[in-house]
């Protein structure tokens, strides 16, 4: 991971332009651990590129990386006993401040948004660095909002379908967990697959889900979705996962002889589940059943992109918060409160 954002002390020498707001942690643990501080605006070396944060959005990596749990997170980020990553959050979308030497595409005031986690997360700030291949240009027509709201869930959503579950045109695909971040986005892009969708979430985000334009959806508050498949007789050839709070045993019943379950979103125990029994299962069902790792892809944050800036996708935005409410928005996140994605707008628009 190249770190370009590193939290340092501000001191007296430093004048004003030399520091910013941002959401700091020193400790793992709840959202109490999290404050509004001032420090140093991050340098911007020969690769890289500072971007003024206009907007952000939470997933579920921030709290994950918060807690310091599960334990492996520690282990990855490289913080057994304090998080070495003190400003979070890594969808940004904003205007070009400063680049580096090296720099090609990108020049001061273009505006851009991406996935800063390759570059040391640092989002919930008023500025961030990164490289320039992990942005790129905003459609003029588009909020920085809703381009803020894109990369994580949308990169989660569009390689869990593509790469992972291998979505085919005329396909069957069910989308539990649609009213999150990424099942909201995995339902539009398996409809630019031309896969024919069925949506699960609760009563009460079901018009949001609908808006979306799934072909079906089910109320998992009135129907048990792993028991459709008795009263129906539908099976589905990918299941996306986006909310993984079940076995994964229950699901299977549910796909077609040679269908795919994809986990993308959930528990730890069942990332765990199939991470112990997923090849076991493939192998002696047929039914391919694994979890998705999120890469960033510079050519898929382009197709993000296009498919933003033609309207194929349009981010559910349930929430919008300040930047001094991080705190709130990652608490609302966890608790599985919220519609969509959650927005925050480090400088407002008007």
């Amino acid at each position: 991971m190249t770190t370009l954002n590193a939290l340092a002390p501000t001191t007296g020498e430093h004048s004003r332009n030399d520091t910013m707001r941002a959401i700091v942690q020193t400790e793992y643990g709840a959202t109490d651990k999290l404050s509004l501080a001032e420090v140093d605006r991050p340098s911007v070396p020969d690769h890289g590129v500072l971007v003024r944060v206009h907007a952000a959005a939470v997933n579920a990596g921030d709290w994950h990386l918060m807690r310091g749990d599960p334990f492996f997170i520690r282990l990855m980020f490289g913080g057994l006993l304090k998080p070495t990553i003190a400003i979070l959050g890594f969808d940004v979308a904003g205007r070009v401040e400063a680049v580096g030497k090296d720099v090609t595409q990108f020049q001061p005031g273009d505006e851009v948004f991406g996935d800063v986690s390759e570059c040391g997360f640092g989002a919930f700030a008023e500025y961030v660095c990164a490289t320039e291949d992990a942005l790129v240009a905003k459609p003029a027509h588009i909020s920085f909002e809703a381009a803020a709201a894109v990369s994580g869930a949308g990169l989660t959503a569009l390689q869990g379908l593509r790469d992972f579950g291998q979505i085919q045109a005329g396909q069957k695909v069910l989308i539990n967990g649609a009213s999150g971040g990424v099942g909201s986005f995995a339902v539009q892009i398996a409809k630019v697959f031309g896969a024919e969708v069925t949506a699960v979430c609760s009563t009460k985000k079901m018009e949001g889900v609908r808006s979306l334009g799934a072909d079906h959806l089910i109320d998992y508050t009135q129907t048990d979705v792993t028991q459709a498949v008795q009263i129906t007789g539908q099976r589905y050839d990918l299941i996306l996962d986006a909310a993984a709070y079940r076995s994964v045993f229950d699901y299977l019943p549910l796909l077609t002889p040679e269908g795919t379950y994809v986990l993308a979103g959930g528990s730890t125990a069942r990332f765990l589940q199939i991470m112990v029994f997923g090849a076991w299962i493939s192998k002696f069902t047929h039914r391919r059943v694994t979890c998705l790792a999120e890469k960033n892809d510079p050519a898929d944050l382009v197709m993000l992109r296009d498919l933003l800036a033609d309207g194929k996708i349009v981010p559910l935005i349930g929430q919008r918060y300040d930047l001094a409410d991080v705190p709130a928005a990652i608490r609302c996140l966890e608790q599985r409160q919220g519609l969509g994605k959650l927005v925050i707008n480090v400088v407002p628009e008007v």
